[in-house]
């Protein structure tokens, strides 16, 4: 299992008035969090992987999340996200931490798709290349 680790700082357009992150901002940091965890493994940007694979996105289909410590704007974040996979589908686990204490904890599942002959979203098996490079 992969995972992938990046420093965040919280910024003044991501809190609330009383200068706290606000929450749905946290979503915002992990939806971030898991395309950069997939550009690290395969060498490219989520933008490059819609033009070279068979790829149309990745919903989200079920998180969770639980905020343990609130964090502030100027605080210097670090999230740590970790991947497994199934068939088609596959679950990301989040870990924001400041100083080395855990602030907010996140668990999603996403499903790969592709657009079937009539332009709608089906999932799809993972490519066996992308597989790969998650191995590597």
């Amino acid at each position: 299992m992969l995972t992938n680790t990046r420093a965040v700082r919280i910024e003044w357009g991501d809190c609330d008035p009383a200068g706290i992150i606000f929450f749905p901002n946290y979503f915002r940091i992990f939806d971030h969090s898991t395309a950069m965890l997939f550009e690290a493994a395969l060498g490219m940007t989520k933008f490059e992987m819609f033009k070279r694979l068979e790829f149309t996105g990745w919903p989200l289909v079920r998180t969770q999340a639980k905020f343990i410590k609130p964090t502030r704007f100027g605080d210097d974040v670090t999230v740590e996200s970790k991947i497994s996979f199934g068939r088609s589908s596959f679950e990301v686990d989040h870990k924001l931490s400041r100083n080395g204490d855990l602030c907010a904890e996140c668990a999603e599942k996403r499903v790969w798709t592709v657009r079937d002959a009539d332009g709608r979203l089906k999932s799809h098996p993972l490519p066996e290349a992308v597989l790969e490079k998650f191995r590597a």
